[in-house]
């Protein structure tokens, strides 16, 4: 029972069979709002400069459960050829006694496809450092000369890359992207403490808009998280946008089988959250969201609900207008 390094292990064990997966890359159900937190090639998709912030608590009730944070602001560098796209990301991910921070910087360079400049293929990179730390002191141990329990605070600065490309038109998109490039052991601060290595994680998103009348627009979309060790999970959501301003919708999670994976138990529950979801565009430059999930992996004696507040705020020179809005 002291054994720390055990206990690690299995904690990160059964996050993994969630939609977490052991939180190894962030969460967030409002990633439909948010690109840049999935896929560097999104940089500069809404061409006028975007702040986007996101803060997410998971699991409510659970003692230590996951809280996320996300401060994003991207744009194009000239509002004429806009062919290149910057952003910077900065997360924050706390799960019990391990707090995970980073930052990025993402470059897209943006590929003209049409003389209306309403199709773009779009390339990015994205360039950053994550700081590990596990506080030791918020560890409960039956033995405290446990050597594997961390004295006070340990943390590692390590090196990250992502990868990713992009494709929007006014009525579908889609991308692919590759995060944790080079993975390295986040955590060897000392001889007995656990490492943590962060592994590849691959993100492959499509969706649509669809008119259905003059003041409905249909936009279903799909999401696939891969990390090629747990479960493949999908997101399928649904969303209505009414006049230009209400989006409503939901989304239903769960685990896929696309290969068989032999490192896995074949009884593995599958069906991981329910969720929805309601946002307000105040105009063409304002946007709050916000989302229930009830997650339909139960923890015994806890109400495993999730929540999550997303805002976005353009502003800079429009000197010309956006041809087609932009949905995604």
């Amino acid at each position: 029972m002291t054994d720390l390094k055990k206990y690690m292990l299995l904690t990160a064990l059964a996050f993994s069979l969630t939609k977490t997966y052991a939180q190894q890359t962030l969460q967030y159900s409002q990633y439909m709002f948010n690109g840049l937190a999935v896929n560097p090639a999104y940089a500069g998709y809404k061409e006028d400069w975007t702040l986007s912030v996101s803060s997410r608590l998971q699991w409510v009730g659970v003692d230590g459960a996951p809280k996320t944070s996300t401060v994003a602001i991207d744009g194009v560098t000239s509002a004429k050829s806009k062919n290149i796209g910057l952003g910077i990301l900065v997360n924050n991910d706390r799960l019990g006694p391990e707090n995970n921070s980073s930052a990025y910087i993402n470059y897209s360079y943006r590929i003209r496809l049409d003389e209306a400049d309403t199709k773009r293929l779009c390339f990015g990179i994205g360039v950053g450092a994550i700081q590990y730390t596990v506080d030791g002191s918020q560890f409960n141990a039956a033995d405290i000369t446990d050597g594997y329990i961390p004295t006070g605070l340990q943390s590692k600065l390590t090196a990250d890359f992502r990868a990713g490309i992009y494709y929007y038109s006014p009525w579908i998109y889609f991308g692919a992207s590759m995060l944790n490039l080079y993975p390295q052991a986040a955590v060897n601060t000392t001889a007995n403490m656990a490492v943590i290595t962060p592994v590849r994680t691959l993100y492959a998103t499509v969706g649509f808009m669809v008119p259905i009348s003059p003041l409905v627009d249909w936009k279903p979309s799909v999401m696939i998280k891969e990390d090629f060790k747990g479960p493949t999970n999908l997101d399928a959501a649904t969303y209505f946008l009414f006049g230009k301003v209400l989006w409503i919708g939901g989304a239903y999670s769960t685990g896929v089988t696309l290969w068989n994976k032999t490192n896995l138990p074949s009884n593995l529950y599958k069906t991981d959250a329910i969720t929805g979801i309601m946002a307000i565009s105040f105009s063409s430059r304002y946007r709050i969201g916000y989302s229930y999930d009830f997650n339909t992996n139960k923890i015994p004696g806890y109400n495993t609900a999730s929540h999550e507040v997303s805002l976005s705020f353009s502003f800079g020179r429009r000197n010309d207008r956006i041809l087609s809005p932009r949905y995604f």
